[in-house]
C-alpha cells in the first residue's frame, strides 16, 4: 500500500463515514420517530424497531463472506445502492393499506445493508490508508458520523415536521421525507464511487474456516469472557430503553403523560442539540481516560449514563411545558450518554485485545448490540405497564446490574491511558 492512495482522503473518507452513519441513525432513531407519528403503540414501536438491530448483532458471522469476495470498495457501493432503493421502497409505502409491513421489510434491507456497508467501509478504511494516515482521520471519521447523527434524527426529522404543517397529511409527509431521503442517499453513493480510490484487487477466495473457528474459540477462551460479556450486555441496560421511548414522550400528547412537542421540536432539540453535547460528552470522555486510564473513570461514567435518566422522570411527573427545563434534560442527558459511553468504547478494546484483535473486536460489538436489541423490544411494553414516569425511574435503576459487575472485572487500571495514546 502506498502513500499515493492517501491521496484526496480528506474528500473520500469524510463522505464514505457521512454515508456509513446515515443509514444506521435513520434505522435506530428516525424509525422510531416516524412510527409515533403514523400512530403505532409505544409497544409496537420498541419491539420492531429493535429487532432492526439483528444484522449488527450478527454482522461477525459473515464479515469473513465480505473480506474473502470481491473487493471492499464493490461491497460498500453495492450496499449504499441497496439502501437507496430500500429508503425509496419505504417512500412509496407509507401511504398504502400495508404500509407497515412493506416499511419494516424496506427497514430491515436499509439494516442488513447498513452493516455490511460498515464492515466493508471500516476494511477499506485500512486498505486505502497508510497506517500514519489511519490514525491521522480518526477525528474526521467520528465528526463526518456525527454529522450524519444529526442530519438524520435532526435535519430530516424538521424536514418531515415542516412537512407536516404544509401538507396536513402525516403519512404523505413522511413519504415525501423518505423519498428525498433515498436521494440524497444515492447522491452520497454516487459521490463515494467518483471520489474513493480503487486500492485493492479482488479479494482472493480461500478457505479459511479453520481460521474463522480459531477466531471464536480465541475469542471466547479468554481469561474472565463470560463475566466480560454479561457487563457488555448488561452496561447500556437503561439506556437501551430509553432511546425508544425519548421521543414517544417528547411528541405524546400531554394527556397520555407525554409532553406534546411538534415533530420539528423533536428534531431540533433531541436530534440536533442532543447529539452535539453527546459527541461533547465522547470527547471530554476519551480526553479524561486518555490521560488517566479507564480504572480511573469507569464507576464515574457509568452513573453519568444513568442517572441524568432521573432528570425525564421529573419531566413526567411535572408535565412542565417549559422549553428550558425540556431542552436542558436532553442536553444533560446526552453529555452523560457520551460521556459514559466512552468508557464502554475503551473496554470494548481491551476485551478485543490479542492477536485476532479486529474480529475480536467485531464479535464485542455484536454482544454490544444485542445488549441494545433485547431490552429495547420490552421498553414499550414496560413503558405502558408503568407510565412515563415509572418508567424513566426503571431506566435509571437498571444501572444497578452494571455497577455490580464493575466490581469484579479486572483489567489493568491504566489501559486506556496507554491504549489511546498510542
Amino acid at each position: 500500500m502506498t502513500n499515493d492512495k492517501d491521496k484526496n482522503a480528506w474528500l473520500w473518507v469524510s463522505i464514505l463515514y457521512f454515508t456509513q452513519g446515515l443509514p444506521y441513525i435513520i434505522v435506530v432513531g428516525l424509525s422510531v420517530i416516524m412510527y409515533k407519528k403514523l400512530s403505532l403503540s409505544n409497544s409496537e414501536i420498541g419491539l420492531y424497531t429493535s429487532w432492526l438491530y439483528i444484522p449488527w448483532v450478527l454482522k461477525p458471522l459473515w464479515s469473513p463472506f465480505v473480506d474473502l469476495n470481491f473487493t471492499k470498495r464493490k461491497w460498500f457501493l453495492s450496499m449504499q445502492l441497496l439502501i437507496s432503493l430500500a429508503f425509496l421502497g419505504i417512500g412509496l409505502t407509507l401511504q398504502t393499506d400495508f404500509f407497515l409491513t412493506a416499511t419494516l421489510a424496506c427497514f430491515w434491507m436499509v439494516a442488513f445493508a447498513s452493516a455490511t456497508n460498515d464492515i466493508a467501509s471500516d476494511g477499506y478504511y485500512m486498505l486505502a490508508l497508510s497506517e500514519k494516515k489511519q490514525s491521522f482521520f480518526i477525528g474526521m471519521r467520528s465528526t463526518f458520523y456525527r454529522l450524519a447523527m444529526v442530519t438524520g434524527q435532526g435535519l430530516i426529522v424538521i424536514l418531515a415536521g415542516f412537512l407536516e404543517h404544509q401538507l396536513e397529511n402525516t403519512a404523505k409527509a413522511w413519504s415525501f421525507t423518505m423519498i428525498a431521503t433515498a436521494v440524497l442517499m444515492a447522491v452520497l453513493t454516487i459521490s463515494n464511487f467518483f471520489t474513493s480510490p480503487k486500492a485493492e484487487e479482488n479479494s482472493p477466495k480461500v478457505n479459511q474456516n479453520a481460521h474463522f473457528g480459531t477466531i471464536f474459540s480465541t475469542f471466547f477462551a479468554k481469561k474472565g469472557i463470560w463475566l466480560s460479556l454479561a457487563f457488555i450486555l448488561t452496561y447500556r441496560l437503561g439506556e437501551s430503553q430509553l432511546v425508544k421511548m425519548t421521543s414517544p414522550f417528547l411528541l405524546d400528547d400531554i394527556a397520555k403523560g407525554g409532553l406534546g412537542l411538534a415533530t420539528e421540536a423533536v428534531g431540533t432539540i433531541y436530534g440536533t442539540v442532543g447529539i452535539i453535547f453527546l459527541s461533547l460528552g465522547g470527547i471530554l470522555g476519551g480526553i479524561l481516560i486518555s490521560k488517566d486510564g479507564l480504572k480511573k473513570w469507569m464507576l464515574p461514567m457509568i452513573l453519568s449514563l444513568n442517572l441524568p435518566n432521573l432528570l425525564y422522570a421529573l419531566l413526567a411527573i411535572t408535565k412542565t411545558t417549559s422549553m428550558f427545563a425540556i431542552v436542558g434534560t436532553v442536553i444533560i442527558e446526552q453529555f452523560g450518554y457520551g460521556f459514559g459511553f466512552a468508557a464502554f468504547l475503551v473496554y470494548l478494546i481491551y476485551v478485543a485485545e490479542g492477536f485476532y484483535k479486529t474480529s475480536h473486536y467485531a464479535l464485542a460489538t455484536g454482544f454490544m448490540a444485542l445488549g441494545m436489541m433485547l431490552p429495547g423490544m420490552i421498553s414499550g411494553y414496560i413503558q405502558e405497564w408503568l407510565g412515563y414516569d415509572g418508567f424513566f425511574f426503571w431506566v435509571a435503576f437498571a444501572a444497578i446490574p452494571a455497577l455490580v459487575l464493575v466490581r469484579f472485572l479486572d483489567y489493568p487500571a491504566d489501559f486506556g491511558k496507554k491504549t489511546l495514546n498510542n
